[in-house]
């Protein structure tokens, strides 16, 4: 599969590229971001995927998230995707900025007029390691995932539902339980129909209620002043409640305002909030893809 090479940046002696490419699984053109680190020009490295949130593209995560010295330090071959299919002429495509365009939601539609472009979920999974592992120096037995919001929901799920598949999962403030929120409700309904029990195979913590697979560690970052937190769009307390039910590791940080007396609040749902916890991440996965 063709890949066209939109752009490249020099960045702590390793390259931050995009590359454009006609997607089988999408039926449209996808971008995406790749950061081969020093260590790519000389030998195979793991490869961490990165899921962005609801408006985002594959430039969110590579412009503001100050990832690439830590990848660049550890080895590790970072992948950011674009979060949903673009240009497909959908009716109401670009109605809301939190369904359609921006927003794939990482599933596989099975509704009119989505199922044929709207299928992120097997985008994610299959077609896009597959390109991936054809055309750069990678090991494609070391392979994690992690994600912002909508894409902490995106990485949880995908390593929920393929046992094995990632060495590691880590999320910063996920769509933990969407089959009860607001964002998800409109998602998973738009995407997947009224059928409520349909959507579970697409909810974080439902899926972990009956996971069985090889142990998953999981951290999660959260902001205490994320204001979708406070609106009930988040619920990281319903997904921990389940870890804990099923005994699986999970370590979950509310990171607080600043020490000292402030009137100002604590870190929110931005890519401030990614940016200063991004190197704790690295090496969350960097555990487990060097090992």
């Amino acid at each position: 599969m063709a890949l066209k090479q939109v752009s490249s940046n020099k960045c702590f002696e390793g390259f931050q590229k995009v590359f454009e490419h006609d997607s089988a699984e999408l039926k449209c053109k996808m971008k995406f971001g790749i950061y081969l680190p020093p260590k790519a020009e000389t030998g195979k490295c793991p490869v961490l995927y990165w899921l962005s949130g609801l408006t985002c593209t594959e430039q969110n995560f590579i412009t503001k998230a100050g990832f690439q010295q830590a990848a660049a330090e550890h080895g590790i071959i970072v992948v950011a995707p674009d979060t949903s299919p673009r240009g497909c002429n959908i009716e109401g495509e670009d109605e809301s900025w939190d369904f359609g365009t921006g927003a794939g939601f990482y599933v596989d539609a099975t509704e009119d007029p989505w199922k044929t472009n709207y299928r992120m979920y097997s985008y994610i999974r299959d077609e896009l390691p597959k390109l991936i592992n054809a055309n750069f120096p990678t090991d494609p037995e070391r392979m994690s995932i992690f994600g912002h919001s909508m894409g902490g929901h995106g990485a949880l799920i995908l390593a929920l539902k393929n046992p094995g598949k990632y060495k590691s999962v880590s999320a910063f403030a996920p769509i933990c339980n969407p089959i009860q929120c607001q964002w998800g409700k409109k998602a998973l309904g738009g995407y997947l129909g009224p059928d409520t029990s349909k959507w579970e195979a697409y909810d974080a913590t439902q899926l972990v209620k009956s996971y069985s697979g090889s142990r998953l560690d999981i951290l999660i970052d959260q902001g205490k002043d994320d204001q979708f937190l406070s609106a009930g769009q988040l619920l990281p307390d319903n997904f921990i409640a389940a870890c804990t039910e099923q005994k699986i590791p999970v370590v979950f940080r509310l990171q607080q305002a600043s020490h000292f007396c402030s009137p100002w609040l604590g870190y929110d749902h931005s890519y401030f909030f990614i940016a200063s916890f991004i190197n704790d991440h690295i090496k969350h996965h960097a555990k487990y893809l060097n090992a």
